[in-house]
């Protein structure tokens, strides 16, 4: 795993996890990868410094960036901690009102939309990022969401 600080063309930086440099290429090639904060899809990785830490330094004082995100003592870890956070919730509110969950058959039912063989309705589901390239280059207008669905548990 490998950790980027990018940046949107608007200016925003924020923190991206990927599999590895050439998984965080690919993403950013097929337009997956966007700013959670206004969406845009022109990212770039911005300049940032390694986070290494010493064992000596380990050992006396506690990882600044952990304390950066904890979350409020006084409140669950499902509240929302930051200006980003609260718009990605925002994000997922919206979303999970106006349009249907269409779980692991997103993109059967995408394309079927997209062909007409289907009403057309908004909805929103879970792909391979392999089967999103897909998508994409069938022209299936289609995008990621910064957050993961409720699923239903039994």
């Amino acid at each position: 795993m490998i950790s980027y600080t990018l940046k949107c063309e608007n200016g925003h930086r924020f923190d991206s996890w990927f599999q590895s440099a050439s998984a965080f290429d690919k993403l950013l090639a097929a337009g997956m990868v966007t700013c959670p904060t206004c969406a845009s899809a022109t990212v770039e990785k911005a300049i940032m410094a390694p986070r290494v830490r010493t064992a000596r330094k380990a050992a006396s004082a506690p990882d600044q960036t952990e304390q950066a995100v904890a979350p409020p003592a006084d409140g669950p870890l499902s509240t929302p901690v930051s200006d980003e956070e609260r718009a990605i919730a925002e994000i997922k509110s919206k979303v999970e009102a106006n349009s249907e969950y269409v779980g692991m058959e997103f993109a059967a039912k995408a394309r079927a939309i997209h062909a007409g063989e289907a009403a057309e309705r908004p909805i929103y589901g879970e792909a391979a990022p392999e089967e999103a390239i897909k998508l994409l280059k069938e022209g299936v207008p289609v995008a990621p969401l910064p957050f993961t669905p409720k699923r239903n548990t039994n």
